[in-house]
C-alpha cells in the first residue's frame, strides 16, 4: 500500500481542495477583459491582509525575488544597511545586499534567540548614515520569530531609515500590522501562510519607500517595481501574470476572511502551543530559546540521534513530510510546521509520527504522552 502523505513542512505548506479546484478551471489570458476583475480582487484582498493602505505588488517569482526587489529598487551602491543575521534568511538579506554592492553592517544574532531592540539602536549608533534596516518577522531556520514591534519602535525615532520585512513565513500565523509598525517595504510569498503553491511573491511598498525609489540608479528590468506598481493601477502586471495562482490567491484570501484574521492568528498561536508542549512532554527540547514562531516549531534532536534522521524517518516510514535543520544545524535539530491550512489533527498527526520514530531509533518514550498533552490543550481550544 502506497503511504499517505502528510506536508507538515515550512513551505511549500497544504493547499485547501477549495483553492485547488479554482485554480483547475480553464485558464483566462492576463490581457483579458476577463482578468481585470481578478486581479482588483488580490490587490484589495492583500492590503486588508497585510493591514496596509499601500499598494501591494505581485510578481511572478518566489519570495526571494521579492527580497531582490526590495534591495535593488530603493537604494544605490555603497548605501550603508544594517541587516539582522539571526539565521540562514537573515545571512540571505545580507547575501542578496551584498551581490547589489551595499555597504552591510550586520547585526549578528545568536541562532534560536530574537533580535533585541537595543541592539538595533546601538546599531544604528554605529552607522548612523544607514539608509535601511533588513530583517525576518520570522527566521524560518531556526523557529523564531524576531521582536519586529520592538524594533518599529525604535525607528520611529529614525525616520531616515527604511524598514525592510520578509514576513514570507509568518504573514497570516502573526498579527503584523504593516502600516502601525511603519513597515516600509513588506515581503511574503505564496507557498506558506496563503494556501497556495510557489509562485508569487508579494510585496507592500510604502510611500516613503516610493520616494526613496526615486533616486535608486540600481539596474533592474524584471524586478521594476515602478512599473509594477503602474500595471497594478490598471489592474494588469508588468510582464505574464501568474493567472491560476492569482486566481487561487483569491479563493485563499476568501477563506482566510470567512475564518476572519483574528481567528486566523488565534488558530496558528494555538496549534503552535500544543506542539511545543506536546514536543517539551516527551522530553525534547525547543530550539527558539525566546520568542518561538507560530509558523514553524524547531526541536532539537535528542542527544545520540541525528535529526536528519528523524527527518528521514517521518517521511519514509509515515509519509510525514517536515524540515531539517539548516547549515550549521543539520542534523541538529528538526523542524514541524503548523502554517496555513492547518488544524488540530495536523498537530496530532505530527506528534504521534515524531513519538514512532524516536522511540523505533532507541529513545525511552511512552507513546501517548506529547500526544494526549497536545490533545488537552487543542480540546480546552
Amino acid at each position: 500500500m502506497t503511504i499517505k502523505k502528510y506536508l507538515l513542512a515550512p513551505g511549500p505548506t497544504p493547499v485547501p481542495p477549495e483553492v485547488l479546484l479554482k485554480m483547475a478551471m480553464p485558464i483566462i489570458h492576463h490581457r483579458a477583459p476577463d482578468f481585470i476583475p481578478v486581479l482588483d480582487e488580490a490587490k484589495n484582498g492583500l492590503k486588508w491582509l497585510f493591514q496596509t493602505k499601500n499598494d501591494v505588488l505581485i510578481l511572478c517569482s518566489t519570495g526571494t525575488g521579492g527580497m531582490v526587489g526590495a534591495v535593488n529598487n530603493f537604494f544605490n551602491p555603497g548605501d550603508k544597511v544594517i541587516v539582522v543575521n539571526g539565521g540562514k534568511f537573515g545571512e540571505r538579506w545580507t547575501k542578496i545586499c551584498q551581490a547589489y554592492g551595499l555597504n552591510v553592517h550586520e547585526i549578528s544574532v545568536e541562532w534560536g534567540y530574537s533580535v533585541r531592540p537595543e541592539q538595533v539602536e546601538e546599531a544604528l549608533k554605529k552607522v548612523p548614515d544607514a539608509k535601511g534596516l533588513f530583517m525576518q518577522s520570522c527566521e524560518t531556520s531556526t523557529g523564531v520569530y524576531h521582536d519586529i514591534e520592538g524594533v518599529a519602535r525604535v525607528l520611529k525615532n529614525h525616520p531616515d531609515v527604511l524598514f525592510i520585512v520578509d514576513s514570507i513565513s509568518a504573514l497570516v500565523a502573526h498579527d503584523i500590522k504593516t502600516d502601525e509598525l511603519g513597515i516600509d517595504i513588506h515581503v511574503a510569498g505564496s507557498q506558506k501562510g496563503l494556501m497556495l503553491p510557489p509562485g508569487l511573491a508579494l510585496v507592500s511598498v510604502s510611500e516613503k519607500a516610493w520616494k526613496r525609489a526615486e533616486s535608486s540608479k540600481m539596474p533592474r528590468f524584471y524586478f521594476n517595481f515602478k512599473k509594477e506598481r503602474e500595471n497594478l493601477q490598471k489592474n494588469q502586471t508588468n510582464f505574464t501574470s501568474a493567472v491560476t495562482l492569482i486566481i487561487g490567491l483569491n479563493e485563499s484570501l476568501r477563506l482566510l476572511k470567512q475564518e476572519g484574521l483574528e481567528n486566523v492568528f488565534k488558530r496558528h498561536a494555538r496549534l503552535a502551543h500544543a506542539t511545543r508542549k506536546a514536543m517539551e512532554a516527551i522530553g525534547l527540547k525547543l530550539f527558539a530559546k525566546d520568542s518561538p514562531s507560530n509558523s514553524v516549531t524547531a526541536i532539537e534532536a535528542p542527544q545520540g540521534i541525528d535529526g536528519q534522521a528523524i527527518y528521514k524517518n517521518l517521511r519514509e516510514r509515515y509519509g510525514i513530510t517536515g524540515a531539517g535543520g539548516q547549515d550549521k544545524l543539520k542534523g541538529k535539530i528538526f523542524r514541524i510546521a503548523h502554517l496555513g491550512y492547518a488544524d488540530t489533527f495536523d498537530v496530532i498527526t505530527a506528534v504521534s509520527g515524531v513519538e514512532m520514530v524516536l522511540k523505533s531509533m532507541g529513545y525511552n518514550i511512552k507513546l501517548g504522552t506529547g500526544v494526549g498533552v497536545a490533545e488537552e490543550i487543542l480540546m480546552e481550544a
